[in-house]
């Protein structure tokens, strides 16, 4: 059941910050997604391809699927039709996998390279040596990755009570984006996220420069999960 007090707050909050609300509805129902959308919510996440494609095709087509869960380059051709954005590019292979499904539906596709930023391994993404490769990479083939917009970036903090060192690996992507948008996005307004911050964190998040949250349990509850 969706909390419609919850979202009618953080709506006004974030609306008045400038940052973008990403409810996150993995595994919960369609019938969820489509009372929060009747409230006005446009932006919804997904971590499972199976589970997108799914309940796709029975939301309305005005949704932005957000895919934000780690995204295997042999299954991107399940979403490219329709996905809005893809947080977790963390290859160049992965990349040049976008674009090619996205020049076969004639779409652009925006995404957002993932950088590793929390103290554990069993989360993904690059660190800042390899988003640099990857943007010299982007940029000798930027000719061939027409159907590719990269607007920013994106991380996962290290799941702990330890404030300052969530405060810090933020800190850590925020300069990140900073230094990316300088150095290869100059001029370019379309490179504008950094998203960072889920429910635990994102005030946090958002006073250390987020740009666009992800929200699951606030909204939807707890979720239960098939044994």
């Amino acid at each position: 059941m969706v909390n419609v007090e919850v979202w009618q707050s953080l709506t006004k909050e974030l609306t008045a910050k400038g940052v973008t609300l990403v409810a996150v509805s993995k595994t919960k129902p369609a019938s969820d997604i489509q009372d929060l959308y009747n409230l006005g919510q446009r932006d919804f996440g997904e971590n499972y391809v199976q589970e997108l494609t799914e309940k796709q095709p029975a939301l309305p087509a005005d949704i932005r699927w957000h895919y934000i869960g780690h995204l295997q380059s042999n299954k991107v051709k399940y979403i490219a039709p329709y996905v809005y954005l893809i947080h977790a590019v963390d290859s160049f292979k992965l990349l040049e996998e976008i674009n090619k499904q996205a020049k076969k539906h004639n779409r652009t596709i925006k995404v957002l390279l993932q950088l590793h930023i929390a103290d554990e391994d069993t989360k993904h993404g690059l660190d800042e040596r390899g988003i640099t490769e990857l943007m010299e990479y982007y940029e000798a083939q930027q000719g061939n990755l027409q159907n590719i917009e990269i607007c920013g970036l994106m991380g996962m903090a290290t799941f702990t009570e330890d404030e300052a060192q969530v405060r810090s690996e933020f800190q850590r992507l925020n300069n990140c984006f900073k230094h990316i948008k300088a150095t290869y996005f100059i001029g370019k307004p379309h490179f504008d996220t950094c998203s960072m911050g889920m429910s635990g964190d994102y005030n946090m998040a958002i006073e250390e420069g987020s740009t666009m949250i992800r929200i699951g349990s606030m909204l939807f509850g707890t979720r239960s999960y098939p044994a």
